[in-house]
């Protein structure tokens, strides 16, 4: 793994939560997308060499729905960046962690991304990130 690509956090309201990173950080957000395969809409600041995506559902069936049914806004992830995906995947499942997409799936930012299921991280929903190369 090369660095936290970027924390993720799950927010009820996104314009809210803009307004509220925007004052919290002194930046405005770099870009809105929305990941239809997911149910989330996102937003992405940076702050320095850092990244915050915010995260908000779409509808109420979405992983981000049910997570703050559950347990409220706060942070949902901990990205981290990686040169080639499929051999990470690899390499963590050999060292006996949980896969929860073992194909890597296209995610916002221009990533592709997988996750780590949290109960083998520590209660901590783990997601590798890896930059779509053009081409």
């Amino acid at each position: 793994m090369d660095k936290i690509e970027h924390i993720g956090i799950a927010v009820k309201d996104l314009e809210v939560s803009n307004s509220l990173f925007a004052k919290l950080l002194g930046v405005q957000h770099y870009k809105t997308e929305e990941v239809v395969s997911e149910g989330v809409r996102t937003s992405f600041f940076k702050s320095g060499p850092n990244k915050v995506e915010l995260l908000a559902a779409t509808n109420p069936e979405s992983p981000i729905a049910k997570f703050l049914e559950k347990k409220g806004e706060g942070i949902h992830h901990i990205a981290f960046a990686v040169e080639d995906i499929v051999a990470e995947i690899a390499r963590l499942k050999e060292e006996g962690f949980v896969v929860l997409n073992e194909t890597p799936k296209k995610g916002a930012d221009n990533k592709l991304v997988a996750f780590l299921h949290p109960k083998g991280t520590n209660g901590v929903l783990v997601e590798l990130c890896q930059e779509i190369k053009a081409g």
